[in-house]
């Protein structure tokens, strides 16, 4: 199984292709079939299918096949995942603004000798 690291960075791999950000935004708003995503893009269906590849890899999009339709959806799971990541960074640096915050009012409270 692979752990959360590696499923982040699958995921900004994802999306660091703009067609793919361009799928996942489509299927944000509700599931398509394979041929209606395709529709807009400009490339060949067997590209798109190299995307939804990529995409489902990461997590992002999973599909089924009922007859001779595949039908595409967003797994909101893999960008709950993402969400923690960035969640945990902002904490971090919250923390340390909150930190440099404090330094700089006591400073502003008790000036040192040196900013007279």
């Amino acid at each position: 199984m692979l752990n959360n690291t590696t499923r982040v960075d699958l995921v900004f791999h994802a999306l660091a292709d703009r067609t793919r950000r361009t799928m996942v935004e489509r299927l944000h708003r509700k599931s398509l079939s394979v041929s209606e995503l395709a529709r807009p893009l400009a490339i060949s269906l067997p590209a798109v299918m190299q995307h939804l590849q990529v995409l489902e890899a990461s997590g992002l999009v999973r599909s089924a096949k009922a007859g001779r339709v595949r039908t595409c959806s967003i797994d909101r799971k893999a960008l709950e995942n993402v969400d923690a990541w960035f969640a945990s960074r902002r904490a971090t640096w919250e923390r340390r603004l909150d930190r440099l915050g404090a330094i700089l009012t006591e400073d502003d409270v008790h000036p040192s000798p040196r900013r007279r």
